[in-house]
């Protein structure tokens, strides 16, 4: 069962029952009457309800079936619920999908986003004040630097692997590093000054983590006036990474796998108003992707691991 110390409950839809007539059932349908989705904490527990409720009700109408949605408060939980078989679709980033994979959950990815630039993919950053007078990787030396969570791409495991190609070990770099929970957090932190600088995701000029949370007014001045992007310096960029995929657990059918892509595929001419609402209508499309995707995600994980046991 899902617990509370690994998710926050955050909305239920009602299904839309099959018209009248038992012979249209699906099978898949009777032995699966809830399906629960779950989300990795990108953003605090209202802000991620917000995004995805509307998701939720599309998906029980397109598939037939009650649809529940599941925050994690942390990126482990969605892995962890889709190992016991009591997530049938999580929604990660690419490490978390990665290392859920690494680690013998038995899922199989359907789709991701492509956004407005054409590609399906992001990058990290690292953030310092545009105030401070870090005007680089190497004005950071000795710092601290709030990531996001162990199982992040954006917000770890992508700043570990490419700024340690870069000669910028994150734990030898850096006086300090911690996870702040959340993108959002870490954010935060950077602008409340608990940290010099912020991993964090980042697809374009106008849509970013960051500019999400200005959008929203969360980043304020300690006399309540609103923050601007132009107050935040990106001093580091990374190769491109694939976005984050939808996973289905490998169990399910495959009348119902297929149905949960499609649905997904649809949802951007069936329902665009949900799916604006995921990227604050950044994203142009879902796209099909297979594994092999994430092989390069996979290997980031591996030299990470590697570099960790030898520290």
């Amino acid at each position: 069962m899902l617990t509370r110390r690994s998710f926050t409950a955050a909305a239920v839809a009602t299904a839309v029952l099959a018209s009248a007539g038992t012979a249209q059932a699906q099978t898949w349908q009777e032995d699966y009457p809830e399906l629960v989705l779950a989300v990795i904490p990108s953003e605090n527990a209202s802000g991620t309800t917000d995004r995805y409720a509307p998701t939720v009700e599309y998906l029980a109408r397109e598939l037939g079936t009650e649809v529940t949605l599941r925050i994690a408060n942390d990126y482990a939980a969605v892995i962890e619920g889709q190992r016991a078989g009591n997530v049938q679709i999580g929604y990660y980033g690419p490490a978390s999908y990665s290392r859920a994979v690494m680690t013998g959950v038995e899922i199989e990815p359907l789709v991701n986003t492509r956004n407005g630039s054409g590609t399906n993919g992001y990058y990290s950053v690292v953030y310092v004040r545009a105030d401070s007078p870090y005007q680089s990787m190497e004005d950071l030396r000795g710092k601290s630097i709030a990531l996001v969570d162990p199982n992040s791409t954006s917000g770890n495991n992508a700043p570990r692997y490419f700024l340690n190609r870069d000669g910028y070990s994150v734990d030898e770099f850096f006086g300090k590093n911690f996870y702040a929970g959340s993108h959002e957090n870490a954010v935060l932190a950077l602008a409340q000054g608990t940290a010099d600088a912020a991993a964090n995701f980042w697809n374009s000029e106008t849509d970013s983590n960051l500019t999400r949370m200005l959008t929203k007014g969360m980043l304020k001045h300690e006399d309540g006036t609103p923050m601007t992007e132009d107050e935040f310096r990106i001093v580091f960029k990374s190769d491109l990474l694939p976005e984050g995929p939808y996973a289905v657990l490998d169990s399910m059918p495959q009348e119902a796998k297929d149905a949960i892509r499609q649905a997904l595929l649809d949802m951007p001419a069936k329902d665009k108003a949900a799916f604006d609402r995921l990227s604050d209508g950044e994203a142009i499309e879902f796209v099909r992707v297979t594994p092999e995707d994430f092989t390069p995600i996979i290997e980031m994980l591996k030299y990470n691991d590697t570099a960790r046991k030898k520290s």
